[in-house]
């Protein structure tokens, strides 16, 4: 449904995103995730025609964005991060607007406005200049005016931003229900977002892709390195040390608090610690109070491949998602 190829931006000759390519399959919620300055929006922007690619090639649903740039932009929805609205217009009156704006034909007017304010939750506030709404309702009116036209792909930069717990849980439940009729490119820096929302990930830093995969495939590449939690009764300030010794540990840190001492072990692949654990615990006379499996969290993925340090599981993890990719397909 979405295409994209080698796609190059560069500023005054520094590149700003290097043949960056991906696909967002039709129904798919593909989150681009990168830190501040990694090249997100500019893409984004490149992707939806605000911006002029460098090199590269941008298609939607067959169509090439920069050959057929007014027919392209029919099939597309786009929420930019930073909301351009006309606060002296009211909320029905901006989405008809946008409406007319994107070729809607005038016998269709009235109901696909109904159901784009109605699909967004701003059905109550309809007849409200836009300048007195919440920066939630504003966030959903926003959303409407992208996705009256009822555009195939769905272009969404931060939606969340801003918004308190209770309207972001509003702003996630409903792109989950746009995805049974809109393909949808995500942007965000809410990485629980990710995990609760998205199919696929991909991850951009210093203007190239580092990793691409499903949630679950990266946590279980980072995995591969095992992480234990162990907690033990009182301050034991040798706890560290002495788990450290154990054979297969390549890693132990100690976290003190609140009158117990919980230290974080990693592994070489394929060794279990727990039996060994346990029985040094138990020779220290020490009281165990808790023997967990740390699973990698998206977070954990997200920080190690952007820490720009050696490691061998994340140096690895890019090509080890595509080779999968590849197999799978």
């Amino acid at each position: 449904m979405l295409d994209v190829e080698g796609l190059r931006k560069s500023y005054y000759g520094a590149m700003a995103v290097s043949d960056v390519s991906f696909r967002v399959e039709s129904g798919e919620i593909l989150g681009f995730l990168g830190p501040n300055g990694a090249g997100k929006t500019t893409t984004m922007r490149m992707i939806t025609g605000f911006l002029p690619l460098t090199a590269g090639k941008v298609t939607l649903d067959g169509l090439d964005i920069t050959e057929r740039p007014i027919e392209a932009k029919r099939h597309l929805g786009y929420l930019p991060e930073t909301l351009s609205l006309y606060p002296e217009m009211r909320v029905i009156e901006y989405v008809r607007f946008r409406a007319e704006l994107c070729g809607v034909a005038r016998r269709d007017l009235k109901s696909r406005v109904d159901e784009a304010v109605q699909k967004c939750f701003v059905d109550d506030v309809a007849m409200k200049p836009i300048a007195n709404l919440s920066k939630g309702y504003k966030q959903r009116v926003g959303l409407a005016g992208a996705l009256v036209h009822r555009p195939k792909v769905l272009v969404l930069d931060e939606p969340t931003v801003g918004l308190d717990p209770r309207q972001i849980v509003k702003i996630r439940d409903l792109i989950r229900e746009l995805k049974k009729d809109h393909t949808i490119l995500l942007s965000t820096h809410i990485l629980p977002e990710v995990e609760l929302v998205c199919d696929r990930v991909v991850i951009i830093d210093k203007g190239k892709i580092v990793a691409t995969g499903t949630p679950d495939t990266l946590r279980t590449q980072m995995s591969q390195t095992p992480g234990l939690l162990v907690a033990v009764k009182g301050e034991i300030s040798e706890a560290d040390s002495v788990l450290r010794k154990l054979p297969g540990v390549t890693h132990a840190a100690r976290i003190g608090a609140g009158g117990e001492t919980r230290v974080v072990l990693e592994a070489e692949r394929g060794v279990d610690l727990r039996e060994a654990i346990f029985r040094e615990v138990l020779t220290r006379g020490w009281t165990l109070l808790e023997l967990t499996p740390r699973q990698a969290s998206l977070e954990d993925v997200f920080v190690r491949l952007l820490s720009h340090e050696p490691d061998p599981v994340t140096d690895a993890l890019p090509a080890a998602v595509e080779a999968e990719q590849e197999v799978s397909s």
